[in-house]
């Protein structure tokens, strides 16, 4: 069979016999890449792919019989109780997997460069000694490794390091060893000899994928999957690497500062609405079990500009601080400027502000920023936002036992916002006085220890922050 050229989107992953300006699947321009098929390439996974005989050797201690398949069973016959599963004994991580890494599982973790990867990765063999890992790296030397394991401390007694990038060498390497847990960093350097293209490609990824995947299903060792990113923020490589996988969590935050949020994008085995904060120190990733406490107001009091949301990410409910800045525009065109927040939404904030309130803040320039490097999507941020706004142009402070929760629509209303009940309770325990709401918010009665105060518009939220101040 002679090899053949076909051309790959780099957005979706579809295949193409020839060269288009705009990928037909995806909609996206100039993505199509050219890899050149050779004679005796496969699937990976389907007959003849030569991937058989690492997958076999030494795994007959698992039940693991190269070629034999499995008959269909009933649905009624089929066990449905919890997957087994396996701690790695650090409790965020944890429990952002569902109680732990289910056997068998291909998990995947995406970040941008110097977020905190490669450090999450290394910092769980050397925190759970108990299971034989094998960490397969194909981006650093096994002395950087050791160089990095050494700064971040722990027990590597129970870890063996593999420098290599062939799939086929990592495959019979895992199964000599017979590890408990198999790290891989990164998928994007890994590469089989089956495909002809570079490491990193199209093809090459989803081959790599498609290999790693059926030895964790075939022998029940769990593969975590190190995975870069692209500049629009997505885990780069085809789309159908996050649909092989069985979970993708992924790392957000601003590398340049403390905080780090690792969040379930996908997970087959748990719930997809939890989080996991962690703080980058000297020393690694340190757990952060209660974020709130942290990212609650470290300032004086009587500072302008600054007001305390209330947000729930997932089922996790969390206090920050959110800062504003309002100053007479130096330049014809008022600037706008938001980090950690979606920019068109704070345009859209001010032009409610003018618009339905009457506050003239066309000619000022505006500077917002969430405390700790976070990036907000939460609407009910739309609250405090205004209100740190209108405390910065009023200069006039909030009181920081305050806290906000509450989206602000478009006509001016405040409107409710969900799982009241649990901000209420996680600011009442950080130890504020009053919270604000929407006038139309439904919750239990008998929180003690906070005053809840409805408001129903701006307006209404103007007159019961400022009043009395001179305003």
């Amino acid at each position: 069979m002679k090899e053949k050229i076909v051309w790959f989107c780099s957005n979706c992953g579809n295949e193409y016999p020839k060269w288009m300006g705009r990928c037909p699947a995806c909609g996206e321009w100039n993505t199509l890449t050219e890899q050149k098929i050779g004679p005796s390439t496969g699937s990976g996974t389907g007959r003849g792919s030569g991937t058989g005989k690492g997958l076999g050797a030494g795994r007959g201690a698992r039940g693991y019989v190269p070629g034999e398949g499995r008959a269909p069973r009933r649905l009624s016959e089929i066990d449905s109780t919890n997957e087994a599963r396996v701690s790695l004994h650090n409790e965020e991580v944890d429990r952002i997997l569902g109680g732990g890494i289910v056997e068998g599982s291909l998990v995947l973790i995406g970040g941008e460069p110097g977020i905190g990867k490669s450090t999450l990765s290394l910092q769980i063999p050397l925190g759970c000694p108990t299971l034989k890992t094998l960490y397969v790296t194909g981006e650093e030397s096994e002395r950087q490794v050791k160089m990095r394991a050494d700064r971040l401390g722990g027990d590597a007694s129970n870890c063996v390091i593999y420098s290599e990038t062939l799939i086929e060498n990592i495959i019979s390497q895992a199964s000599e060893t017979d590890p408990d847990l198999m790290i891989v960093d990164s998928v994007q350097t890994m590469y089989t000899e089956t495909v002809d293209s570079t490491p990193g490609s199209v093809s090459q990824i989803k081959e790599v994928a498609a290999i790693l995947l059926r030895f964790a299903k075939e022998t029940g060792i769990p593969v975590i999957l190190i995975g870069h990113i692209t500049k629009e923020g997505s885990i780069a490589g085809p789309k159908i690497l996050e649909h092989i996988v069985d979970v993708v969590l992924q790392f957000e935050g601003d590398n340049k500062g403390a905080y780090r949020i690792l969040r379930s994008i996908k997970n087959r085995f748990g719930s997809t609405s939890e989080l996991a904060v962690f703080e980058m120190t000297g020393k690694g990733l340190r757990q952060v079990a209660n974020p709130s406490e942290l990212l609650v107001p470290m300032h004086e009091e009587g500072l302008s500009g600054a007001a305390v949301a209330v947000m729930l990410d997932g089922a996790r409910p969390f206090l920050f601080e959110v800062q504003a800045l309002v100053s007479s525009a130096v330049y014809g065109t008022a600037q706008r400027s938001a980090t950690g927040f979606d920019t068109r939404r704070l345009n859209m904030l001010l032009a409610v502000l003018e618009r339905r309130a009457g506050f003239k803040l066309a000619q000022k320039d505006v500077f917002l920023n969430m405390a700790g490097g976070l990036r907000i999507s939460d609407p009910a941020c739309d609250m405090a936002v205004v209100s740190a706004v209108l405390s910065s142009n009023f200069d006039f402070p909030v009181p920081s036992d305050y806290c906000f929760a509450g989206e602000i629509g478009l006509s001016g209303e405040i409107r409710p916002v969900a799982q009241a009940d649990r901000r209420i309770s996680e600011a009442a325990r950080l130890g504020f006085k009053k919270i604000f709401l929407s006038s139309f918010t439904s919750f239990e009665a008998g929180t003690k220890g906070i005053e809840i105060v409805k408001v129903a518009d701006v307006p209404a939220l103007v007159r019961a922050l400022f009043q009395g101040g001179g305003i």
